[in-house]
Order: C-alpha cells, then sequence, then structure tokens
C-alpha cells in the first residue's frame, strides 16, 4: 500500500508566512561528544565481557538457554544461568547489521536506521492519560487514538509509539485493536509490544494482510519494532526472550534496551550502571543474531539515576545525559545504530517536567543517539501520557530539527550589502535583504508566545501550557484518516473477527 498524500505535522497549526518546513528526515547537525576517553570505553567493553563470561546472564526461557548453548556458551539449566564467551559475541557483532530500512505504509514515512541520522518517537507505554480538559484518566482506546493522531500529525515525530495504552480493552484482544488503531491512522513505522508469540504472530499477520504485503515486500526491511526491556541485573524474562527469537527470525527489528537505574538496579556510578547495561545488550543482540544472523537490531539505552531519598527513577540529571553520552560511545564502539531516550519525572506540564525533556533531548543530541524515544509526552517517569506535555515537547523537538538545516553562508547570506545600506543606529527592517526573506528567515514558534506583555495581557494572558491545549485540539479536531484507512479496515476485518472468537491471545507470563 501507498500513498500520495503526506501529513505535514508542524505546518498545520505554527508554520506561517511562507516559510516551508520538513522535519521528516534528519541527520544529527553535530559530532557526537564524549565524556569517557577511548581507552575508558575499551576498558568498560572489556569489563562488559567479562560479566558474561565469568558472571553471567539469567535467561528464563529454555528455547534461549538451548540457542546459546548451541552456540558454545555456558548454560545451566538448574540456575538458569548462561555465562557467554567473547568469541560467540564478536561473532554476533560481526553479524549485525549496521543499518537497515524502517517501512511504511506512506513511503515518505520511512526511515533509515543507521548512526548518524536522527529519529524521534513519542512517549510509550504509559498506563494512564491526561489533559486540562478531561483531567488524568487511565488510559482508554481513544485516548490511545488521540494520541496516534498527533504522533502522525507532527512530522518530527518519526515512528508511532503506544502513548496511552487502551486498558479498556481485555489484554487478550487488546494487540488487536492497538495494531487496528495504527494501520488506520498512522503511516509512519509501526510497534509491536513484544507480550507473548501468539500476540506477536498476530501483529505480524495484521501488518502483512492490511498492507497487503508478499513475503519479498514483508522481508524488504523492518515493518514491525519492539522494545526488548532486560530486568536488571542481569535477567532476561521469557517474554523478553521469546520477542528476541521471534522478532529475529522474522527479520523484524528488536530494539535491546536494558534499563539500569544507578543505585537501585544498577551499580551507583555512571560506568558501573554502562558496564551493566552493555552487557545485557550484548547477551541479547548476541541471542538475535544467532536466531537469525543479520537480523536487525539496535543498541539501546536507557539508563538512569534514582533519587536515593526516595528509590524514584530521574530524568534529565547530570548522570541521566553522561550516561546516554557514555552509551553512544559504547554503540559507536561495537558498530550499531542506538537508541535513547528523554522523559521527565514531572507529575504535571510545569518547568520541571520541560526542563527534564529538553535535557534528555539535548543529551541524546550531544550523544548522537540514532532513536531518541519518550521525546514528547512523558510525565511522572512513563506512568502517564500527558497532551499540553506532547505539545510543549513538540516545540524543543522541532528547535532541534531547526539545527540540523545549516545557516545560509553564501555570499548573500552573509548580508554585506546588507549593513552597508543602514547607517550607524538604524535598523534593519526595511533593507532589501530583510524584504526578500522576512516571510521565511526565522522558525515560527508553535506554542511560544513572542509578542509584548501589553499584547499577551489583552489576548488572555495564557501561559504555554495553556496555549498547548488549543493546539492539540485543533490537531484532533483538523486530523482526517488517510486514503487507505477504509481499504486497510476491510481487509483487517475478517481476521480480527476469527482471531476474537477463537479467544485472541493472552499475554506470556
Amino acid at each position: 500500500m501507498r500513498r500520495s498524500e503526506r501529513t505535514r505535522g508542524s505546518a498545520a497549526v505554527g508554520s506561517q508566512g511562507a516559510r516551508a518546513v520538513d522535519y521528516g528526515q534528519l541527520t544529527h547537525p553535530f559530532t557526537p561528544q564524549s565524556v569517557f576517553s577511548e581507552d575508558a570505553v575499551a576498558a568498560m567493553h572489556e569489563t562488559a565481557l567479562r560479566v558474561l563470561e565469568d558472571l553471567g546472564i539469567r535467561f528464563l526461557l529454555p528455547e534461549a538457554r538451548a540457542i546459546l548453548a548451541a552456540a558454545g556458551c555456558l548454560a545451566d539449566d538448574d540456575s538458569q544461568m548462561v555465562r557467554i564467551g567473547r568469541d560467540v559475541v564478536a561473532a554476533a557483532l560481526a553479524s549485525a547489521p549496521s543499518s537497515f530500512r524502517l517501512r511504511a505504509a506512506d513511503s515518505r514515512h520511512e526511515q533509515l536506521y543507521a548512526p548518524g541520522r536522527l529519529l524521534f518517537g513519542g512517549s510509550g507505554g504509559c498506563p494512564n492519560a491526561t489533559d486540562a480538559v478531561r483531567g488524568r484518566r487511565p488510559g482508554c482506546l481513544n485516548d490511545f487514538e488521540e494520541a496516534l493522531k498527533l504522533q502522525q500529525h507532527f512530522d518530527v515525530i518519526h515512528i508511532l509509539s503506544p502513548s496511552a495504552e487502551p486498558q479498556d480493552v481485555p489484554v487478550n484482544l487488546r494487540h488487536y485493536a492497538m495494531m487496528r488503531s495504527q494501520m488506520l491512522i498512522g503511516t509512519k513505522p509501526f510497534f509491536v509490544y513484544a507480550r507473548g508469540r501468539r500476540q506477536v504472530a498476530d501483529s505480524f499477520e495484521m501488518i502483512r494482510i492490511g498492507l497487503g504485503l508478499d513475503e519479498a515486500d514483508w522481508q524488504s526491511g523492518v515493518w514491525g519494532k519492539t522494545v526488548i526491556n532486560s530486568n536488571s541485573p542481569r535477567l532476561i524474562d521469557i517474554p523478553m526472550a521469546e520477542g528476541i527469537i521471534d522478532f529475529a527470525r522474522a527479520g523484524q527489528m528488536t530494539i535491546i534496551t536494558p534499563f539500569c537505574l544507578a543505585g537501585a538496579m544498577a551499580p551507583v556510578t555512571v560506568a558501573g550502571a554502562l558496564i551493566l547495561q552493555h552487557a545485557e545488550a550484548l547477551a541479547c543482540i548476541t541471542l538475535a543474531q544467532l536466531a537469525r544472523p543479520g537480523a536487525p537490531v539496535s543498541y539501546g539505552g536507557f539508563s538512569s539515576n534514582v533519587d536515593m531519598k526516595s528509590g524514584a527513577p530521574a530524568f534529565g540529571t547530570p548522570e541521566h545525559i553522561k550516561m546516554q553520552i557514555g552509551s553512544g560511545q559504547l554503540a559507536r564502539l561495537i558498530g550499531l545504530p542506538w537508541r535513547s531516550a528523554a522523559g521527565s519525572a514531572g507529575n504535571t506540564a510545569d518547568v520541571q517536567a520541560a526542563t527534564e525533556n529538553i535535557m534528555g533531548v539535548w543529551g541524546a543530541l550531544m550523544a548522537n543517539a540514532t532513536l531518541t524515544i519518550h521525546s514528547a509526552g512523558w510525565l511522572e517517569g512513563g506512568l502517564t501520557f500527558g497532551y499540553e506535555k506532547f505539545i510543549l515537547d513538540i516545540e524543543a523537538l522541532q528547535t532541534i530539527a531547526e539545527l540540523c538545516t545549516r545557516p545560509d553562508d553564501s555570499v548573500a547570506g552573509m548580508g554585506y550589502g546588507a549593513i552597508a545600506e543602514v547607517p550607524p543606529g538604524g535598523h534593519f527592517f526595511a533593507t532589501q535583504h530583510t524584504m526578500e526573506r522576512y516571510d521565511r528567515a526565522f522558525y515560527a514558534p508553535l506554542v511560544a508566545d513572542l509578542s509584548n506583555f501589553g499584547t499577551w495581557t489583552e489576548n488572555g494572558a495564557l501561559t504555554a501550557t495553556e496555549r498547548a491545549t488549543g493546539i492539540w485540539q485543533r490537531a484532533l479536531a483538523e486530523f482526517r484518516p488517510h486514503a487507505q484507512s477504509g481499504e486497510v479496515a476491510e481487509r483487517l476485518a475478517p481476521f480480527i473477527e476469527r482471531r476474537t472468537s477463537q479467544g485472541g491471545a493472552a499475554p506470556s507470563d
């Protein structure tokens, strides 16, 4: 399935004048930064290999242990521990691709997933939703679909994420509703939860049916992606191990992401937490490559610290940023594209939440992350998707996206003639140089109000958060399904009806 229309994000609500923007394909504008020396990064990698060889990783899935044992790893079924030799890890890294194609229903929303590319995803995995009109509530299917519409609307969001989980849909049927909604609403790369083999198989089949893909199409790139979280420290549970194996064998992407909170599930030091993260990621990458050499995998890092008074996770902290930059160094060492994350522990869309999210996004930018998840809408450490928060975060992402375009350094852009035209103490408002460029010279804010205090007061003295409410409301009111949504729904209906009548598929324990 292909479509000719393109959903323009910021151009629909926020751009003005003749200035056209397109944030759909971004490349990092800056060189990656470092917090560790090259020798230290090499030592961290070496220590992670020691963790795998001498201490091991606990895999609860017998099939995962068998796959690793067949490759020469030392697996003990009684303890469920597997010790993985560095030679096995090296072979796995050699077979893992350094780039691959993220396919999409609209080919113009497809992405190259590779080092140096810059992709943003919205918040994911939130059981609640909140906005200024309806308040905080358990996530429902309507919230889930509204979040998808907002993600589809803004082209600075490059992949679809499960921002507000539909808890009003039974868990054995939820993946049908979530996959159907994605395919009827969005034309960007899809996500699939790894919550059990039957659910994964159903979701893959829905993508193939809904988009009319034959086997060659299906094998032509990544149509479904998932996040694999280890249970730090050093434990891979059954659904995650099944997900690694099943996605690999289907040629779909696993984003291997240990969630190592320093001081809680990982050593309290930045280096120690990163070594544990690296070891767990290498173990999962190895399992994926043993299941199918060449399977698309992404290195992932979502390590931060906890508040040592309460034990609550923290985001956007100095330690979080250092871990992001260190993760980027480790990913470059092993030659893989990688995923970072922003997010906020804030409980409402206030300056704390905005600052934490912006610092997380900035850390990922300095670290040259390929994909930054939870970059818009995350509140309460991931417990809640915030509508106003999403809009405020979009402003920050669009600002980052603007940095991906180099400034005009041509002779005309340097403006010597304009400087010569204006006398000392004059102004540049009416110069020919300005008049030729004024309607497209600068970024037009989505949320920010640049008027003076008097005008702002006359217009209701709205805060940025209050203005964000009107923006998401307009975006949802203006949303229109893509041209193929009816056809996709018709194709999917018999499959969903049949599988529902059979009882659906419960998630794995």
